[in-house]
């Protein structure tokens, strides 16, 4: 089979793998279609993400989705013919966080396309893919295969809207409006947000941002007291999800939270210790909380997706064939002109 291979930053080569026959319990999918992630760019580009560096042949990508083509004998899952999104995370099932609800916290995580573990977890940009049975959620036939390769960053959304608390009538700041920011937008109006504002250092995503309903979209790249402003015509925001994963911006997030609002932490920063003015943090009597991919939250977003609650078209740029995933990774980083770009795999 075909497959996207990173062997090292700027070095991703289409090349045929071998397939290999189905354990216990395991599906093969045929890959349809495949979203480029953050993480995959990342490894692209610098050959690692956060603490994590490839140090084998890598195939990325974990944003999938396809159809169930063979399954094992003692395989419960969905049928052969089964149009499905594949959830890319693979917890054991037995340690103290997956008995306690909290799988995205497993111990022994085996997560698509990662190079955390050595060997590393290969991923979903090839023709076929074998998978656990129960990562396979049926999707109806009236969903887009691109679509229902969105239930994952969808649900790193969802999940991240969850770890803030109740949204209701609440005034929510997103810093950052990638693929990542502008979907937890659209999970935080769903979760009956007053009001979302976003910001970000570039102005064609802040468009789509606001075709998705933000209540205020700012480029603050020319102005560093933009944000001061409109924290203040709020009186502090009551939740503050920073998406950006820079260093500049989790030292700020803290002077734009109101006095008992709660800040999470989403975006994966490079390796190395961050500032932080905790003494705000302390006095204010302010909330921090990590977010870290999802677990129940990825059942909950293909729900979301089947049933049209959540609208991510917008975010939708382009696509590309997977002989062509090189230029299809350079439209990807390129933030002029794409969000969310997909390989069309099957």
């Amino acid at each position: 089979m075909l497959a996207a291979v990173l062997h090292g930053a700027h070095d991703l080569r289409v090349e045929h793998k071998d397939d290999r026959g189905l354990a216990a319990g395991e599906a093969r999918v045929r890959v349809a279609a495949g979203g480029i992630c953050g993480s995959d760019l990342s490894y692209f580009n610098k050959g690692g993400v956060g603490d994590f560096r490839v140090r084998e042949p890598l195939t990325l990508g974990h944003e999938v989705s396809g159809t169930v083509v063979e399954l094992a004998p003692d395989a419960s899952g969905p049928p052969v013919g089964t149009r499905v999104a594949v959830n890319p995370s693979r917890p054991c099932l037995r340690c103290r966080y997956c008995r306690a609800g909290r799988g995205n916290l497993c111990s022994a995580m085996r997560f698509l396309g990662s190079a955390a573990p050595m060997p590393h977890v290969q991923g979903g940009f090839s023709e076929c893919l074998v998978v656990r049975a129960d990562q396979c959620v049926p999707v109806p036939d009236a969903l887009s295969f691109r679509l229902a390769a969105c239930a994952e960053p969808l649900a790193v959304a969802l999940h991240a809207v969850a770890r803030a608390g109740s949204l209701v009538g609440r005034q929510v700041l997103i810093a950052g409006a990638g693929p990542i920011g502008l979907l937890c937008l659209a999970a935080a109006r769903h979760a009956g947000a007053a009001g979302v504002a976003i910001v970000d250092l570039c102005e064609p995503p802040l468009e789509i941002a606001r075709r998705m309903g933000a209540s205020d979209a700012r480029d603050v790249s020319g102005d560093p007291e933009t944000l001061d402003r409109l924290a203040a015509e709020r009186g502090g925001f009551d939740v503050a999800i920073e998406a950006t994963g820079a260093a500049s911006s989790v030292a700020r997030m803290p002077h734009l939270v109101r006095p008992g609002g709660r800040i999470v932490q989403l975006g994966m920063l490079p390796p190395g210790e961050v500032p932080l003015p905790v003494n705000l943090l302390m006095a204010r009597e302010i909330d921090l909380i990590g977010s870290f991919r999802f677990h129940e939250s990825f059942d909950i977003a293909v729900a979301a997706l089947a049933a049209g609650r959540i609208d991510v078209t917008p975010i939708l740029s382009a696509s590309f064939a997977l002989q062509d995933a090189n230029a299809a990774f350079l439209m990807a980083g390129d933030r002029q002109r794409a969000i969310k770009v997909h390989l069309e795999i099957g």
